[in-house]
Order: C-alpha cells, then structure tokens, then sequence
C-alpha cells in the first residue's frame, strides 16, 4: 500500500484542493444571504422622505401617512389647540419640551409626530385620554395634544420627525424625512 500512496500523489493533491473549492464556495453562497438581509429593505428606502399634500386638512382634523413603516400623525391644530398646549407647565413634565419647539417656526398650527408609543411602541388613539391629545390603549400612556407624555409608562414624548414645508407650493405640501 505504501506504493500506491507514492505512485498517485496527483490524485490526492487534486481531491485536497476540489473539496476546499466546493467548501469555499459554499461558504460564499450561504453567506451572501446573511449580508443581503443586512440591507435596508427596498420599502423603507422609497419612503425614506415622502411629500403629503395637507391643503385638505381643516382646522381641528388629523391625518394619518405611513413613513418608513410607521404611522405619522398630522395635525391641523385650532387656536385653542395651541393655546391649551402652550399653557402648560412643560418644566415639570416626564419630558420636558415647549410646545414651540415640537412645531416649525411661524407654523404653530401644524404639529407632525411619529404615531408611535415610545413605551412598547403602539399606535396611540387621536382625541383620547385625560390632556385631549392621544391615548395608548395597550398601557395607558397619556399625551397632551403637543405630544408630550403626561401620564403612563411611556417614557418620552411622541418623536417629531424632520419636516420643512416644500417652498414652491405656497405651504400646501411638507416633505418628511
């Protein structure tokens, strides 16, 4: 046997480098999926920024888009709306934040937020709860009609997303993101 294993040297050198080519490519196949669901997936980058058209909503109403897969509430506030929100003692809240700094300046009338609980991330009910803002049914959050948490375990007001006004449409559509 001995022989044998000096006679054919050819034949295990090229078994040896077969296997480690089919091992390697293996390895390459069964990781381009694991990098691939790495990437963003292609709904989240089309919605990375999206334009609402908001020449529609009255005063007092609300509506809802969806970006980046969440909801985003926006709301058309009434004069007292803004009154209401601005009155409160926002020093004192779980966190504090002034109503004119959660809406554009020049533009206290329109407030964006991201419609998602920051406790375990539900959807809050619009025009719900004891501060006429919205509620979390899931766990009781509150928040005051800025946003802001006011009772509950959520820990953080509803998040304001980046938003301008687009310039050329006389503050007809926003863009978000």
């Amino acid at each position: 046997m001995a022989e044998s294993d000096t006679t054919h040297p050819d034949r295990r050198d090229f078994l040896l480098i077969a296997t480690s080519a089919f091992g390697a490519v293996a390895a390459g196949a069964a990781a381009i999926p694991l990098i691939d669901q790495m990437n963003a997936s292609r709904d989240t980058l089309a919605l990375a920024q999206i334009r609402v058209d908001i020449s529609s909503v009255a005063l007092g109403q609300q509506i809802t888009v969806l970006w980046r897969g969440k909801p985003v509430f926006i709301r058309h506030r009434t004069e007292h709306d803004i009154e209401l929100a601005r009155e409160v003692d926002w020093e004192s809240l779980k966190d504090p934040q002034p109503d004119d700094q959660r809406v554009k300046e020049g533009h206290p009338d329109w407030l964006v937020m991201v419609g998602v609980c920051t406790h375990l991330g539900c959807v809050p009910i619009s025009d719900q709860g004891d501060y006429d803002g919205w509620f979390c049914p899931c766990h009781g959050s509150h928040y005051d009609g800025s946003g802001r948490i006011r009772r509950g375990p959520a820990p953080t007001n509803l998040e304001v997303p980046e938003w301008q006004f687009v310039e050329d449409t006389d503050n007809n559509i926003i863009e978000i993101g």
